[in-house]
């Protein structure tokens, strides 16, 4: 009977499978069914449909599977830590074809002068909806899907107040008394004889015990009583839910090309071509420092630009909460990584 760890292995390889092949046969279909209407040939859909299965085919066995055998066997890119092979290679793959083809389906029905199918939804529901998912796949890979969060998964970041360190301050008295008994000790040395002095065995003598102890009820308040439910975090549930924040920039662009008046325009171009450089980040480990650097200048700076003039072209077809957001991160990311090594903003006294 195969272990628990090969189970789950063949399940996310499984997974990552039907991500791969579903988002191309669905696009693939609705622009058959585009071309038959277009061109009234019935052979003309199942050519479209066969060569979608001939693709999905020889890009599986020419490429996914080598990878995976070649990751999975040989650990040859265990070394590698800034950037995920797997995901490149279904981005290129499988996503970059949609696109494609939801751009080609945009072409032939603007020059065939009917509006037939603008894939509502597809793109985002069903193309990047598979991304996420081969996304938080490489994410939660190295974590156990049992049991409490513990070693490993324990090292994702936790923001909030942590207590670290506690000092114990003694009062006037305890120091007076305690320098009234080492009065042959140098006030500028807290070590006689090669033992600490008797000021700093008190300190050292009851600062621990204060500290743990102080640590165990800022502890036991944050997740003790009848509610301590609300207080239970789980790294692996994070996880599930940056990831998806992390794609809401990129679903909204995506979302905003399948409207009707941007969608049989030429706007559809840069959108798509934008929105697919962007997703190009997913190929970046999500702890590598070149993340912040690529988020800026492949979505944030790009998106503004196109939304802005979305905006005075079409008028509000996108939020302008996402504009106001794409001005903040690029504007923070300059500020904070540029202008503040400028001498007069690298002046502590200041704010």
């Amino acid at each position: 009977m195969p272990s628990w760890k090969t189970v789950k292995l063949i399940l996310y390889e499984l997974l990552q499978f039907a991500c791969l092949c579903i988002p191309v046969f669905v696009v693939m279909e609705r622009f058959a069914s585009v071309i038959r209407l277009v061109k009234s040939s019935d052979t003309a859909y199942w050519l479209v449909v066969a060569a979608s299965v001939a693709y999905m085919a020889s890009a599986t066995l020419c490429v996914w599977v080598p990878l995976k055998y070649f990751i999975l066997k040989t650990q040859r890119f265990s070394e590698v830590t800034n950037w995920r092979p797997a995901t490149l290679a279904y981005v290129i793959l499988s996503t970059l074809p949609c696109f494609a083809i939801i751009i080609a389906n945009s072409k032939v029905q603007v020059d065939a002068g009917i509006k037939y199918d603008r894939f509502t939804e597809l793109p985002v529901s069903l193309v990047l909806f598979s991304l996420i998912c081969v996304d938080i796949v490489e994410r939660i890979r190295p974590l156990r899907l049992t049991g409490q969060a513990s070693g490993l998964e324990l090292d994702f970041e936790m923001p909030g107040p942590v207590l670290t360190h506690l000092e114990q301050v003694t009062s006037v008295s305890a120091q007076l008394q305690a320098n009234g008994r080492d009065d042959d000790t140098s006030p500028r040395s807290a070590v006689r004889n090669g033992s600490l002095s008797g000021r700093w065995r008190d300190a050292d003598a009851y600062g621990p015990s204060r500290t743990s102890s102080t640590a165990y009820l800022y502890s036991s308040h944050s997740h003790s009583g009848p509610f301590r439910f609300v207080w239970i975090r789980d790294p692996r549930h994070d996880l599930f839910v940056a990831t998806f924040m992390f794609w809401f920039d990129t679903v909204e662009m995506v979302r905003v090309a399948g409207t009707d008046p941007v969608y049989y325009s030429a706007w559809v171009f840069p959108i798509y071509i934008l929105a697919y450089l962007s997703i190009l980040r997913a190929v970046i480990t999500p702890d590598s420092p070149l993340l912040a650097s690529s988020s800026v200048l492949s979505q944030d700076l790009p998106f503004l630009v196109v939304r802005i003039c979305l905006l005075g072209v079409f008028g509000y077809v996108t939020p302008v909460l996402y504009i106001l957001k794409n001005i903040l991160a690029v504007v923070s990311f300059v500020y904070f990584v540029c202008m503040t090594k400028l001498k007069l903003l690298n002046k502590r006294s200041m704010f």
